[in-house]
């Protein structure tokens, strides 16, 4: 006999809490197998395609397309051991899960009866699905992390008594700014954002499962409170002004009191035609969310240089005349990069605020700033320092095109120790860009564009480059930073200083 078996949104990894329902690749009645892929989310760091542990008929998905859902939420539902619908459509409602809103209905008449209700039946019987179950999983919830099929099951016992319908998310209950009770919000992320802005998450009404708080109810909330902050303060002194105004004198002179009538047409600018609101969520937020801990926590500064890159381009240019594999700018501006950081190991390094030590890392992880349709990402090439300038490019490559399709893993988005940012695809020559935390440096190339410049002592014009270092002033003073983007640019001038170091 078939078994109703219930998969959640597992543990995506790199600390992500919640993920959007992107795309379902299956429809209820569908037969899946073993580690299928079937249904697209959106995390914080990249798009993913979660696979099934369980083969057999869909009989129920939860969460329409674009929404977001925590971790440890239900997704689907599958009859394990049915080969097509009709089978599924036998299997007696399972007590761990429900498909349908009827089947969670008689639930509230008896409370207790869920945390009973998994156990019918005798024992043996149960223990001979739970093997034959096992039987038509993989254990692997998602590739690369992964949890037994047992420890699933175990959540599922346990959630039941939190809830009269078992299609609910597990919630994370706890008091909230000092008062008692629970409150339906699963993220810690929540929880600290409302904490940090003052927020009462008991007077928001939840847009989630089951009126689950999110992200973007406390946004929302914390916006409302900075437009509607100017016109609380504004509106109760129109009422107390006329009143001692208005006591010795009855003339009608006083009634300037339609005054504060204006007050409520510019209390809130999101009102207008035409004002469009944007969520900060999945990349964006994350970008969002990064950068403004670095310009909180990183006391950066900037120095730059201009550097005549005619003969760098000379050299590339000979590179690829000579056959094989085309070596791109950015490649060899990454050689230029590693080893200028084998001569200024300051800069690769991070900072740990717990212990106050300055951590300096032996490999270069080189992240490069993409920019795609889904948002600025920061993809990283492991062990940048161990490669060639043909190996580089086609990494390089590989995920531009993987950030652009949104198919890059948490684990290229994650683990730099030191960034290169090629602004000058976008047509500009300088830039002061924003350290991507917890690096220490970030070099940034502008456009490359003739110019007049002093070459041997004549005046010529050259194709040059200016280059700029934002650095982490807690690793090092400006002379080491200087030092640094010096060296960076006589090898940009002179190709042949890196051949001596290499």
């Amino acid at each position: 006999m078939a078994q109703v078996l219930e998969f959640k949104l597992p543990d995506l990894g790199e600390g992500l809490t919640e993920a959007e329902i992107v795309r379902w690749l299956v429809s209820v009645g569908d037969v899946v197998a073993v580690d299928q892929p079937v249904v697209e989310v959106e995390t914080a760091k990249a798009m993913v395609e979660v696979p099934c542990p369980y083969g057999g008929v869909v009989t129920a998905r939860y969460g329409e397309e674009g929404t977001e859902l925590p971790v440890g939420a239900p997704l689907l539902t599958v009859a394990v051991g049915a080969s097509d619908p009709a089978d599924a459509s036998e299997v007696a409602p399972a007590p761990t899960t429900a498909a349908t809103p009827q089947a969670a209905a008689p639930a509230p008449a008896a409370a207790p009866a869920p945390a009973a209700a998994p156990a019918p039946g005798p024992t043996p019987a149960r223990a001979s699905a739970s093997a034959s179950a096992s039987d038509e999983t993989s254990g692997n919830v998602l590739v690369g992390y992964g949890t037994g099929a047992p420890a699933a099951r175990r959540r599922r016992v346990r959630r039941a008594p939190l809830s009269a319908s078992p299609a609910a998310p597990a919630l994370v209950r706890e008091p909230v700014n000092g008062a008692a009770g629970p409150v339906p919000v699963v993220s810690p992320l929540v929880r600290r954002l409302a904490r940090e802005h003052g927020v009462d998450l008991r007077g928001l009404t939840g847009t989630g499962r089951d009126g689950l708080i999110l992200r973007c109810d406390v946004e929302q909330a914390i916006h409302r409170g900075a437009t509607q902050t100017p016109s609380a303060v504004s509106a109760p002194a129109p009422a107390t002004a006329p009143a001692p105004v208005m006591a010795p004198t009855p003339s009608p002179a006083p009634s300037p009191s339609p005054a504060p009538a204006p007050a409520p047409a510019a209390a809130s600018p999101s009102a207008r035609p035409g004002v469009t609101r944007v969520p900060l969520r999945g990349v964006r937020g994350a970008v969002a969310d990064k950068l403004t801990r670095s310009r909180r926590e990183i006391p950066d500064a900037t120095c730059w240089v201009d550097a005549d890159a005619t003969e760098l381009l000379a050299a590339r240019r000979a590179m690829n005349a000579a056959g094989g594999a085309k070596i791109s700018l950015l490649a060899v501006f990454a050689r230029i990069c590693t080893a200028a950081l084998a001569r200024h190991p300051e800069l690769n390094s991070t900072v740990d605020l717990a212990a106050r030590e300055i951590v300096r890392l032996p490999e270069v992880h080189l992240g490069f700033a993409a920019q795609t349709d889904r948002g600025l990402v920061v993809p990283v090439v492991r062990d940048a320092q161990a490669r060639s300038a043909e190996s580089l490019s086609a990494e390089f490559a590989r995920l531009t095109e993987a950030g652009r399709s949104g198919t890059l893993t948490p684990g290229e988005l994650t683990g730099g120790t030191f960034t290169l940012n090629n602004y000058g695809v976008f047509g500009v020559d300088g830039s002061t860009p924003i350290i991507n935390h917890p690096e220490a440096a970030m070099l940034g190339i502008g456009r490359i564009v003739p110019k007049p410049w002093v070459h041997e002592g004549e005046l010529a014009v050259r194709q040059v480059v200016q280059l700029s270092l934002t650095f982490d002033h807690r690793v090092c003073d400006g002379g080491t930073a200087g030092g640094f983007l010096r060296y960076v640019a006589d090898c940009v001038e002179q190709p042949a200083v890196l051949l001596r170091t290499l």
